[in-house]
């Protein structure tokens, strides 16, 4: 007669089915992850899962570690796990990537396909220190936060900062010629800061820029993407030019600062989306005034930059261009972005954090276009 008190196996499986893999977000079973299953001949309510990692050093093993053993525990009969973490082959991992890839082609850029849903926007500024990479780590933050799945691409190849302001702690994992992003606050991350030892600058010209970028949209496993935000250098060089011509469906969002001669530098930044056929989302207006004690403001480097940037963008590219809000400065930006802790989650009522948050907002609610969508009819 059947021990109805041993664990079940298609219930530990199940179970198994729950845990996802930490950097790739999908379940292990899904992934090929778990190897076997084994009950103990001496004890059979204790259960050994052999789960095959993507490489050797993977950084988040112990997390594995730690999901595996806390799902199976939960499955009636367990008296014990012992996780064994093994490392997959080549033809596994060539299988891991296939499924991937879901059949695309390897090197393919996924955001360039016809029914690719993803709204890609590409920050950009007239010139550094405006707060340009603050603006795109909280927007990705306030994005994810809202339940949707993010993608920061720090374009910025001079002048990278993501991966500190969003407090990212382990380098990327490499699966043959795939790259898996890490994942800060529920936002995958790429930046080349991750790729280079300590703080040493990158002194690289055009060519070597437009291939960085494009491995970056091409090597790295973005997934499902709602939103994908690249955080782009100051001007309107070389990556500028790579974005429009690497993803034409993507938009720019235009950071500037209350200062007139901001403005006008930004201005030129917005205007490049005449040349590359871009759309312009809108203007963000960052640093616009200090909030005093007594409730008053402070317009520290003036008013009206952001609004001018604005119309004047929309003069020339002949559409409206919304100013989307405007950023008072706040200290807990500052702290934050230092800290690794976006200032839309820690102080999500702060005056920043509840301007970036409705900003964030505004974007995610905008209705996606219908080029590549199957609309589900058919000629008579």
């Amino acid at each position: 007669m059947e021990d109805m008190s041993l664990p079940d196996l298609e219930a530990i499986h199940r179970a198994l089915g729950t845990v996802q893999d930490p950097e790739i977000r999908r379940p292990i079973t899904e992934l090929g992850m778990v190897d076997t299953v084994q009950l103990s001949e001496t004890d059979p309510g204790h259960v050994t899962v052999r789960v095959l990692l993507t490489v050797a050093g993977c950084p988040l093993k112990s997390t594995i570690e730690r999901d595996v053993t806390n799902a199976v525990q939960g499955v009636e009969g367990v008296s014990g796990v012992t996780v064994d973490l093994g490392v997959m082959d080549d033809d596994q991992r060539a299988q891991l990537k296939q499924t991937l890839r879901g059949g695309q082609a390897e090197r393919e850029i996924p955001f360039q396909r016809p029914d690719n849903m993803t709204r890609i926007y590409a920050v950009a500024s007239g010139k550094g220190g405006v707060g340009k990479s603050s603006v795109t780590v909280n927007l990705a933050a306030a994005l994810a936060d809202q339940g949707l799945k993010v993608g920061v691409v720090d374009a910025d190849i001079y002048g990278f900062s993501v991966p500190r302001m969003l407090g990212v702690e382990h380098q990327p994992t490499q699966v043959d010629e795939m790259i898996v992003p890490p994942v800060a606050h529920d936002v995958k991350v790429i930046s080349i800061g991750m790729f280079v030892p300590g703080n040493q600058p990158v002194v690289w010209r055009g060519p070597m820029l437009h291939r960085a970028l494009q491995q970056f949209l091409s090597d790295v496993f973005w997934g499902d993407l709602d939103i994908l935000l690249l955080d782009l250098p100051p001007g309107t060089g070389d990556i500028a030019i790579s974005v429009a011509q690497m993803l034409p469906g993507s938009e720019l969002l235009v950071v500037t600062t209350p200062q007139q001669a901001a403005a006008e530098v930004a201005e030129r930044a917005g205007a490049i989306a005449v040349q590359t056929k871009q759309r312009v989302a809108g203007v963000i207006e960052n640093m616009s005034w200090l909030e005093l004690p007594d409730g008053t403001r402070q317009e520290i480097f003036g008013a009206g930059g952001g609004q001018v940037v604005a119309d004047s963008l929309g003069r020339t590219v002949g559409g409206e261009v919304p100013l989307l809000g405007q950023v008072p400065l706040d200290t807990r930006l500052r702290e934050g972005a230092d800290a690794g802790r976006p200032v839309v989650l820690d102080a999500p009522d702060s005056p920043a954090g509840a301007a970036l948050r409705e900003i964030a907002t505004g974007l995610a609610q905008r209705s996606r276009g219908l080029s590549g969508r199957k609309l589900g009819i058919s000629p008579v």
